[in-house]
């Protein structure tokens, strides 16, 4: 029998839509949408005219790679056009994605992103598929090696750096709150590395929220990163500030949108409100909208939604 109504009065509570990876790419998530109805065309203009802008092309093949019908729709594209380097690469990336959620054999990805580089050797897309792959699976030579490929053919590319933060916060476990670990210093010559008007400006504050991850998780820091002094320290402090006039100075609505910038907002929205800036996250808040992203939200094992939700009420004065 089918469980009796809830009494009257009380609503069902409803899960949380999930979040999208598709960030505020409108375009994105139209192709996405034909792709899923099996309109490939559209998926094809969508890469072909991103051209070698390489993060947004890396973003995009990266969420259309996520979908679960993807693969067989893009072996159509390739029967059609057995050719089109642009359905490799994508192929490829869903052989990651497959293969990281235990559907694929890893080795049949990195045979097809081998295959897809090959094709399109100036791409750092398929060079992504791999670190992808190996950041979760891979020794840590294996991990540097692939960066350093993605980094010639890209020197700053947001998301090859974004995993590699997360891959060295994960060194020294047990080393605790040591202002020398080599994720700051990871971080900190990127940031420097990196061209005025660069993103990668906001990377020190992305490996802070990766460093209490991973010591949270070992028990070294509170699971409630409020309650922690990870983000009230000195230097936590000058690379909070440092990041934030970045924003302040770069991140004008005028400005054409970086494709991944709403992950760099949530990481900075994220640190104010553990810093307890309420204005200064409210004004992130406001620029990040509906686009929330689980990262770093879920840190350390925490419901994503709950805690945005929790933080932007607390900064609006809306909670």
């Amino acid at each position: 029998m089918p469980p009796p109504p809830p009494p009257l009065g009380r609503a069902r509570k409803r899960a949380a839509p999930p979040f999208d990876s598709a960030l505020d790419d409108s375009d994105l998530v139209a192709a996405r949408a034909a792709l899923a109805q099996g309109r490939w065309t559209e998926v094809r203009e969508l890469i072909s005219a991103t051209g070698d802008d390489w993060d947004r092309r890396g973003h995009r093949i990266v969420v259309l790679a996520e979908e679960p019908t993807t693969t067989a729709w893009v072996r159509d594209w390739r029967l059609a056009e057995p050719e089109s380097a642009d359905a490799a690469v994508l192929l490829a990336l869903a052989a990651v994605q497959r293969a990281r959620i235990g559907k694929t054999r890893p080795e049949k990805a990195r045979d097809a992103c081998r295959d897809a580089a090959a094709l399109v050797p100036a791409d750092p897309t398929p060079w992504l598929g791999l670190l992808l792959l190996e950041r979760d699976m891979g020794r840590e030579e294996d991990v540097v090696r692939l960066f350093d490929e993605i980094r010639h053919r890209h020197a700053e590319h947001h998301h090859a750096h974004h995993l590699m933060v997360a891959r060295l916060a994960e060194r020294r476990p047990d080393a605790g709150q040591d202002p020398l670990h080599e994720v700051y210093d990871f971080a900190s010559w990127a940031a420097e590395q990196a061209g005025p008007g660069s993103p990668l400006a906001v990377l020190p504050v992305v490996a802070h929220a990766e460093r209490y991850r991973v010591l949270a998780a070992a028990g070294s820091e509170p699971p409630d990163p409020k309650a922690s002094g990870h983000w009230t320290g000195r230097r936590a402090r000058l690379v909070m500030k440092t990041a934030f006039d970045w924003w302040l100075e770069r991140g004008t609505p005028e400005r054409p949108a970086h494709p991944r910038g709403r992950v760099d907002l949530n990481f900075l929205a994220h640190a104010k409100s553990c810093e307890g800036r309420p204005a200064e996250a409210a004004a992130l808040f406001h620029r990040i909208g509906r686009h929330a992203t689980a990262a770093p939200w879920s840190y350390p094992d925490r419901d994503p939604h709950e805690a945005f939700r929790a933080a932007r009420g607390a900064a609006l004065g809306t909670a």
